[in-house]
Formats: C-alpha cells, sequence, structure tokens
C-alpha cells in the first residue's frame, strides 16, 4: 500500500541552474532575449515562406516546418524556466512535468527526423536535378512529413507511458531546469532498468537511421560535386547545403553528446549546458542560419518589402 502511495507525487521541484540570485537575473535577461529573437525569427520564417510563392518549394515546405518545431520547441522549455528564474516557488505538477516531458521527446524526435529529410531532398537536387520536380512531389513531401510527426508522436507516448509507471517515494527534487528523462530517472526508487534500455533503443534507432540517411545523402552530394569541373558549380553546390549541415551538426552533436551514453555518466554541469543549448539556443540559431546564409531568403523578404510599399502606394 505505502508503494502504490508513492507511485504519484503531486508535484516536482525543478532546481534550474543555479541557486545565486544574481546568476539567476542574469540568466532570464539572457534567455528572454534569446527566446525573443527565437519567436520572432521562427514566426517571421514561417511568414516569409508562407507569403512569397517563389519559396513554396520542397526546401522551404521542410523550413517551414523546421521553423514550428523550434517555435513549439523552445516554448514548451523556455517560458517555465523563464519564471522559476524569477520566482523562490520552482514547483511544476506531475501532469503539467509530463506533458512537458511529452512535448520535449515528440518536438525533438520530429526535428531529428526532419532534418534528415531535408539531407535526402537536397540529395535528389544536387544528384538527381532534372528529376528533382517528379521525385519531390507534393506527395512525397506531404508523406514524410506526416512520417516524421507520427514517429514523434509514438515515440514520445511509448516514452512518457512508461516512465508514469515509475514510482517516486524519496524524493521530488529535479535537479534540471526542466522535466528531463535523466533527472527524472534519478529521482524514482524502483528499478529503472528497463525504462532505460527502452529509451535508449528508441532515441538511438531514430538517431541511427537519421545519421545514416544524412551521411549517405551527403557522400552522395560530395561525390557528384567533385565530378563538376567549374569552380563556380562546385561552389554553387555546396553553398546549397551549407546551411543544413551546419544546422545538423549542432543539433546531432549536443544531442549524442546528451543522450547516448549510460545514465551513469549524467553529469549536472556539462548536460545541463548542453540542454541549454538545445532547447534554447538552436531554436534561435536555426532561423539565423537559414536566413542570413540564404540568398533566396533574403530576396523574398525583399520582394516582400516592395510589394508592402506598392500597397501603401495604391491607398
Amino acid at each position: 500500500m505505502d508503494r502504490r502511495n508513492n507511485t504519484h507525487v503531486s508535484d516536482f521541484i525543478l532546481m534550474g541552474l543555479t541557486e545565486s540570485e544574481e546568476i539567476q537575473l542574469v540568466l532570464f535577461i539572457i534567455f528572454f532575449i534569446i527566446y525573443l529573437i527565437s519567436v520572432l525569427g521562427n514566426t517571421g520564417m514561417i511568414l516569409i515562406i508562407h507569403l512569397d510563392l517563389q519559396l513554396h518549394t520542397p526546401m522551404y515546405f521542410f523550413l517551414s516546418h523546421l521553423s514550428f518545431l523550434d517555435l513549439t520547441y523552445s516554448t514548451a522549455i523556455t517560458p517555465k524556466t523563464l519564471q522559476n528564474l524569477l520566482t523562490s516557488m520552482k514547483h511544476i505538477s506531475y501532469i503539467s512535468c509530463f506533458i512537458q516531458m511529452y512535448f520535449f521527446i515528440f518536438l525533438g524526435t520530429t526535428e531529428c527526423l526532419l532534418l534528415s529529410s531535408m539531407a535526402y531532398d537536397r540529395y535528389v537536387a544536387i544528384c538527381n536535378p532534372l528529376h528533382y520536380p517528379v521525385v519531390m512531389s507534393k506527395r512525397l513531401c506531404c508523406s514524410l512529413i506526416f512520417g516524421v510527426y507520427f514517429i514523434g508522436f509514438t515515440e514520445s507516448i511509448a516514452n512518457v507511458l512508461f516512465m508514469s509507471r515509475l514510482d517516486f517515494c524519496d524524493s521530488n527534487v529535479i535537479h534540471h531546469f526542466f522535466c528531463d528523462t535523466s533527472p527524472i530517472l534519478d529521482l524514482s526508487c524502483t528499478d529503472t532498468h528497463g525504462v532505460e534500455i527502452m529509451i535508449f533503443i528508441l532515441a538511438g534507432s531514430t538517431l541511427m537511421v537519421s545519421l545514416i540517411t544524412i551521411s549517405v545523402s551527403y557522400l552522395s552530394i560530395l561525390a557528384t560535386v567533385l565530378k563538376i569541373t567549374s569552380t563556380s558549380g562546385k561552389r554553387k553546390a555546396f553553398s546549397t547545403c551549407a546551411s543544413h549541415l551546419l544546422g545538423v551538426t549542432i543539433f546531432y552533436g549536443t544531442t549524442i553528446f546528451t543522450y547516448l551514453k549510460p545514465r551513469k555518466s549524467y553529469t549536472l554541469g556539462k548536460d545541463q549546458v548542453a540542454s541549454v543549448f538545445y532547447t534554447i539556443v538552436i531554436p534561435m540559431l536555426n532561423p539565423l542560419i537559414y536566413s542570413l546564409r540564404n540568398k533566396e531568403v533574403k530576396n523574398a523578404l525583399i520582394r516582400l518589402r516592395q510589394k508592402r510599399q506598392d500597397f501603401r502606394q495604391l491607398k
């Protein structure tokens, strides 16, 4: 009976990144600015792609979904983090914690698979340019998007269901700034070996499938680019992939560092820094990476401004 009563705690306490009030204030300002840039950047990217007809291509179709995922991803984590940095009451209800965990896993898994779909799109564009409109049809693009969202939904549901069966009887203090799997597993007073194996298999298989897809795509792209004789042709091909390759490197680097390792090697300092990077910083970086290095997005923005000015003159 005691075990059953201890299975569900009413709430958790998020300890955050530091106990120093001065540092908390500094972090609040930094995170708030980053979150503001992230919201404006990703929302702006979605609007530009939606409003400019010349950006209605498979690449920007995927990019608009990446911006949507980043916007939702940061919103699932950052507002609560900002609130906890300003208040002494750092409680989060049991249900709210697992809802946050669900969206964190769902959006992270979906973005992981979306990046591999974008790599395949670049492979077709460079290696089979004549067949690109036929291969990357609207039907295939929609099917890929449905697939990545469905897998993300299924994996997150499985993770949260297994995690919710754990017993919490010794402590409800989470030594993290959001409800991540590793620190919550540390709180459980029951055997978590089976849950850890399940999480490792699901996360590992998703990462491996995505990394294999990306690796094969870019090796094929590299082989094709090396066959191009003109320097301008090679430069154009590389510039097409540069933004995506940079985004992939940052996302997968921090994810692999944090999750593809034994739970016993989880350390508060390094893992929290990595967590800040991929939950708060990366959603801000992606729209900057894909817009500042992309002439098509810049030209689309110029066209939209011109249309706005023309509309005002007509009035």
